[in-house]
């Protein structure tokens, strides 16, 4: 298995695959967010930047998969999974213990080089409260499943990282 993750892992399809898994959900909290109209909080778009940057990490992957630009792809798919695993992990913590004094920010907090919420402000801005349980799918709540999400990612990063030190037989 961990030769066939380095062959992957030297070809675009791969890093497409992953590419689309990610853009598939970033449709999907589009979605949610204006046809069913929930609304995100700063946690979720912070979580959603998480997953902006697997994708970025899957299209970079994708450029030159069997070049040094493939280990960069890897480390910011780990980053952006490790990350999005502990946001989801705390908002999921936010709303299954309500508490005044564990609560989430009221406004979103880029950085002013990089402040995406007044650039694209229907994808970035926050709204919502963190402790609002609004949707629910086999009875767990969306961060719920976003803690599974970004642990798959990370577990499968983690072995493709592992897979490089491999080589092919």
């Amino acid at each position: 298995m961990i030769r066939f993750l380095a062959h992957c892992s030297q070809g675009r399809n791969a890093w497409l695959l992953m590419t689309l898994t990610a853009l598939i959900l970033e449709g999907l909290a589009l979605y949610f967010q204006h046809v069913t109209k929930l609304q995100p909080c700063v946690m979720c778009i912070y979580e959603r930047v998480a997953l902006f940057g697997i994708l970025g990490a899957g299209l970079l992957g994708a450029i030159a998969p069997k070049t040094p630009l493939r280990w960069l792809a890897i480390i910011l798919w780990i980053y952006s999974a490790w990350s999005g695993l502990k946001l989801a992990w705390e908002h999921t913590m936010i709303q299954l213990y309500p508490s005044p004094f564990n609560t989430c920010d009221f406004l979103v907090n880029f950085p002013s080089w990089l402040a995406l919420n007044q650039w694209l402000p229907s994808v970035f801005e926050a709204y919502g409260d963190c402790s609002v349980k609004q949707w629910q799918f086999l009875s767990l709540e969306m961060p719920q499943w976003l803690v599974g999400i970004f642990a798959t990612y990370l577990v499968v990063a983690v072995l493709v990282l592992i897979s490089q030190f491999f080589g092919r037989k």
